[in-house]
């Protein structure tokens, strides 16, 4: 998460494959969007710079390997943007939405189709942001990667994310810190120990009050090296 004249800025996302490879591939991506928040000023600019640099790094490594699954690779992300008045935009590139916590019950931000993951294919030529509504003071995002919904128990159901979410949304106080051990409680609980997938999660929470012009945003998050990681 990045704070910057644009507005606040964010990223999430989840690499195809572990090991050196992926946590190279953070690195290219996340090097990436660490300038461009600053310097671009339209969300879809930053977005470019990710596909760029991307494709750049996948070029690279085709260069160096002889192994073909190179150009199989790819990395789902998910870009928010909060604005001075919490209206949140993003885009979405194969990442789950997040879900917004209210106060009483967690809702995903959006329910728009993404756009595909960056490294296969290019992009669209047209990227406009997807308007998600206002973060207001109090409430918070819950950015996840897959590994959270997709977690299964001893019988092979499901982690149930969204009602693990309602559940931390009504606790008192709701903080980052709250959300977080709620959801990895009931996810270890749920998954009898760690599950088989890695899962990141990255709460932001408006803790501006109402009389305030900007959303002063709280964060934390968990998060193994193949996953891309708010920048701090």
């Amino acid at each position: 998460m990045i704070a910057t004249e644009h507005g606040v800025r964010a990223v999430i996302g989840d690499v195809r494959g572990h090991g050196l490879d992926a946590v190279r591939t953070v690195a290219a991506v996340l090097g990436s969007f660490r300038e461009a928040a600053h310097d671009e000023a339209r969300l879809e600019g930053v977005l470019r710079r990710l596909e760029r640099a991307m494709a750049r790094h996948l070029r690279e490594r085709a260069h160096t390997e002889s192994d073909p699954a190179v150009a199989e690779e790819f990395v789902t992300v998910l870009l928010l943007e909060i604005l001075p008045d919490g209206e949140v935009r993003a885009l979405n590139c194969g990442h789950p939405w997040p879900h917004l916590l209210t106060g009483v019950r967690a809702d995903p931000l959006d329910r728009t189709d993404p756009l595909p993951p960056l490294g296969p294919f290019p992009l669209p030529r047209e990227l406009p942001p997807v308007p998600c509504g206002r973060l207001l003071p109090g409430e918070a995002l819950v950015l996840h990667t897959d590994g959270a919904e997709e977690a299964r128990d001893t019988e092979g159901r499901f982690f149930p994310l969204c009602d693990v979410l309602t559940e931390a949304a009504r606790a008192r106080p709701l903080t980052p810190q709250t959300v977080l051990r709620t959801v990895l409680t009931a996810l270890l609980r749920h998954s009898a120990g760690p599950p088989k997938d890695d899962v990141a999660l990255l709460i932001l929470r408006n803790e501006r009050h109402v009389r305030h012009s900007a959303p002063a945003l709280r964060h934390r998050a968990h998060a193994t090296a193949d996953h891309l990681q708010y920048p701090g």
